[in-house]
């Protein structure tokens, strides 16, 4: 089943858009405002709905942030009709441009028509992504992702990384992650692991200090999944 992700501060356009594209089959994601975007961008949504005129982070704002992130069209609501602003939803990097009020036959043309193309096109980016909680790993770009802002690692911290979002919720004991990711030949203990997890923890917590992504389980080693959803 696709899914569509549709932000709109607008109540009664965004249940009346998700009540139409439910009844098409599809799997129809929610946000009130652009800042919810970012956490729904784990569900990992086929096409993306953006309503322009958001309070906070407008559409604009949204599309340009989560660009890098994401390959799948993203479709603008707008009020605003005129050529600029048509070109500026182009420019910012979303695929197509729709005019309030709208007909929504032709909401759900323009929605079909792009998981079409989408479906048919053999060029389409073949990235693989890790997400949790808000966080999104880039294994072909080696990238770590907090929102839009790109949290810089050492080889060594993204492979640790890697393997505790590759296992969420699970516990890895410090000589596990030291096999996994130095190797069975390396000469060194397992102790360097936590001086790496250390660091790993620093720079998450600069890019979102409300969240521990990396939890301690005591006597036994560490997971992703104390604090994020």
């Amino acid at each position: 089943m696709e899914k569509i992700l549709i932000a709109d501060d607008e109540r009664d356009i965004l249940t009346f858009m998700e009540d139409a594209l439910t009844d098409e089959g599809y799997a129809v994601l929610t946000a009130s405002g652009g800042e919810e975007v970012f956490a729904l961008l784990k569900e990992q949504p086929d096409l993306i709905i953006l309503d322009v005129m958001m309070p906070g982070l407008d559409g604009w704002e949204v599309c340009r942030s989560i660009r890098p992130l994401v390959t799948c069209p993203i479709l603008f609501l707008s009020a605003r009709g005129s050529e600029t602003d048509r070109i500026q939803g182009l420019m910012v990097g979303g695929d197509d441009y729709l005019v309030k009020p709208f007909s929504i036959r032709e909401l759900k043309a323009r929605v079909q028509a792009h998981l079409r193309r989408e479906r048919r096109s053999e060029t389409r980016a073949s990235r693989s992504i890790l997400h949790f909680g808000e966080l999104m790993l880039d294994l072909d770009a080696y990238q770590l992702h907090y929102r839009n802002r790109s949290i810089p690692l050492t080889a060594r911290e993204f492979e640790i990384v890697q393997l505790l979002m590759m296992h969420p919720n699970q516990v890895l004991s410090r000589d596990r992650i030291y096999e996994k990711v130095w190797g069975l030949e390396a000469e060194g203990d397992s102790a360097t692991v936590t001086e790496h997890i250390k660091k790993i923890r620093s720079k998450l917590a600069e890019a979102d200090p409300h969240t521990e992504y990396i939890a301690t389980v005591w006597g036994v080693g560490y997971k992703m999944g104390a604090g994020a959803s």
